[in-house]
């Protein structure tokens, strides 16, 4: 079983997410919705998808 840690930047009342490390991969799911499913990265992945989001190159009106 893998143990998830809430993001330095979230509160306690706002949409937050949380990460999981393990030998394999990195997940992450929202915090709200601990059972629901979760996104899971190898470490290349993970980093384009966070460089993706620093650069707001996911914005829907880009």
């Amino acid at each position: 079983m893998i143990t998830f840690t809430k993001s330095s930047y979230s509160s306690t009342v706002e949409n937050c997410v949380e990460i999981a490390l393990s030998s394999t991969a990195i997940a992450i799911r929202d915090s709200k919705l601990p059972n629901s499913p979760t996104l899971h990265f190898n470490s290349t992945a993970y980093r384009s998808f966070s460089r993706a989001l620093l650069h707001g190159d996911l914005n829907p009106d880009k």
